[in-house]
């Protein structure tokens, strides 16, 4: 068969770029992407939570170093993303587990799931920033 006599693909209007901007991607989707994000933020930051907790184990002094470094604006960012993937981890793992388990697996409890994932991230994330750094 000769591709150039057949029509569909002939007709076919292909994009030159690919603009991400313009995509809008379902709530699924972005629970599954901020998923993969959140874990990857957790991995990354392993290395910086066992150096605070082996200076805060050393001595006083240390402990006190760790308590400025946390108290310190930078120390609150990164106390605030690391919040936001501990919450949003969780929950959407949660959400990954019901959906191995076939549950909500159909379109319609799929995305009523995926925005009670993103609003229990929200109230979570809020009164864990009220809470731990406010």
């Amino acid at each position: 068969m000769d591709i150039k006599n057949n029509n569909s693909l002939a007709d076919v209007k292909r994009p030159k770029h690919l603009n991400l901007l313009k995509i809008r991607m379902p709530v699924t989707a972005v629970v599954s992407f901020l998923h993969r994000v959140s874990g990857i933020v957790l991995f990354l930051s392993i290395p910086y939570i066992m150096w605070l907790l082996s200076n805060s184990l050393v001595d006083e002094a240390g402990f006190t170093h760790v308590v400025s470094i946390l108290n310190s604006a930078g120390g609150k960012l990164a106390n605030i993303i690391l919040l936001w993937a501990i919450s949003h981890h969780f929950f959407a793992g949660i959400r990954f587990l019901l959906l191995d388990l076939d549950i909500a697996i159909m379109r319609q409890p799929a995305l009523k799931m995926a925005w009670l994932v993103q609003i229990l991230v929200i109230i979570t994330f809020v009164a864990l920033i009220y809470k731990v750094v406010l």
